[in-house]
């Protein structure tokens, strides 16, 4: 037959008329052994009042706003057969608007720890009971976002799953990567405000484009901008261009960007490398992409060792390489292993822009299109070649002193081309 017992405030310290301000129970309830049963609350801090007993909750003697003392009555409750009551039991402590019960008998729950209230986003408290924190840690929810309505702005545990529910009703988000959340793009009709045209992205913008977005969101980019006088490379260039006229083969600025590129890699490891977890891999080969301008979009080819390879060979190397990427003959190996990548910009136009890493690599070079400036030089302004660069990296593995000073040997590399010969 099941036993009916009594549960009383148990000992609380010197504390006398403590606020109750939370009751996890009602009537009718089954309950176990251990679940809390009310929360208090005094002037230092808020405790939780777990049940002895497991059982069906027969009668309840408190509601929020009470004040209660050691020994007052919580509830009455019908015992499981498999409870077991506390071995040493408190001694029963009447109350005035208890009912009679057969065989009654008092129990002492153990106390909880205290908790104190904690700081919430909003710089105030998050009022809440360490069993209302429990109950919205289970349900994943941040306490400090939710708005109280008990006394004294207190949350409690409707006011958490109607938090809860309010979350549900908004409009889905789409979740990426490491559970960022993008709000969906509202829809619109844009026909009925003229007329329209509807084309399909491409293959490959399809692609890119969804790379291009998880890199931005989920790498946290820097970029690092500079110039490089680059007179003397564009004499040499031309000059060399001139010698291979004949043979059909342009010398374009981007072999020299290899070759400079790669001697500031080998300088700064850090930017030849990628991220693994909480390893960084080091990589002993040079392989650098270049981003390439097709007609169905942006492809980025891979030259492969390009430390072991001359500037005559990387000028054919690149015409090759990026007349298979607009012929749509490019395959996805050749597109695959790259360490570091440029974009260059510079037979368009522009003074400078924020390339976006091409993930797993850590650093992206973009280069604008170059301009005469006057410059200061021994006592005097003349007229020298500047080409912009500009630098992105991931903060995760690289710094900005690191950065800086990659772009600053990067930038004396290209003004000095006999650099490239140590």
């Amino acid at each position: 037959m099941a036993e009916i017992k009594q549960v009383l405030v148990p000992d609380i310290g010197d504390y006398k008329g403590v606020s109750v301000i939370e009751v996890m129970v009602k009537v009718g309830d089954t309950i176990s052994a251990e679940d809390t049963l009310l929360t208090l609350e005094t002037d230092k801090a808020a405790m939780d009042v777990p049940s002895p007993f497991g059982g069906i909750v027969k009668e309840l003697h408190v509601e929020i706003g009470d004040k209660v003392s050691q020994g007052s009555l919580i509830l009455v409750l019908e015992a499981s057969e498999t409870a077991t009551p506390e071995t040493t039991p408190a001694t029963p402590v009447a109350a005035a608007n208890a009912a009679p019960v057969a065989a009654p008998v008092a129990a002492q729950a153990p106390v909880a720890m205290a908790v104190p209230a904690q700081p919430s986003s909003s710089g105030g408290l998050a009022h809440a009971s360490p069993a209302i924190r429990r109950f919205a840690r289970e349900l994943g929810v941040d306490i400090s976002r939710v708005t109280g309505s008990g006394e004294k702005g207190r949350v409690t545990r409707d006011d958490v799953q109607n938090f809860v529910k309010a979350a549900l009703a908004q409009p889905r988000s789409a979740v990426i990567g490491n559970g960022l959340q993008v709000q969906e793009m509202p829809v619109f009709d844009f026909a009925k405000y003229g007329a329209i045209e509807t084309q399909s992205l491409s293959r490959i913008q399809k692609i890119s484009g969804a790379n291009l977005h998880r890199n931005w969101v989920t790498i946290p980019h820097v970029t690092q901008f500079d110039e490089a006088d680059i007179t003397d490379l564009e004499a040499f260039r031309k000059q060399l261009g001139a010698e291979y006229a004949k043979q059909d083969l342009k010398i374009t600025p981007l072999a020299f960007m290899l070759k400079a590129v790669v001697a500031a890699l080998q300088k700064f490891p850090k930017f030849n490398a990628s991220l693994d977890g909480e390893n960084l891999i080091l990589k002993q080969y040079f392989h650098i992409g270049v981003a390439v301008d097709t007609p169905d979009g942006l492809m980025v080819p891979v030259l492969r060792d390009v430390d072991k390879k001359g500037i005559v060979q990387l000028a054919r190397e690149l015409a090759e390489i990026s007349a298979r990427a607009r012929d749509k003959k490019i395959t996805a190996n050749d597109m695959q292993g790259g360490c570091f990548t440029i974009s260059s910009l510079g037979g368009i136009g522009g003074t400078a822009f924020t390339p976006i890493i091409n993930a797993p690599e850590v650093a992206i070079l973009g280069v604008s299109r170059s301009t005469l400036k006057p410059v200061y030089q021994d006592g005097a302004f003349v007229p020298r070649l500047m080409l912009p660069l500009s630098v992105s990296y991931d903060h995760r593995v690289i710094d900005g002193a690191a950065a800086a000073r990659f772009t600053t040997y990067l930038a004396q590399v290209l003004s000095d081309i006999r650099r490239l010969a140590l």
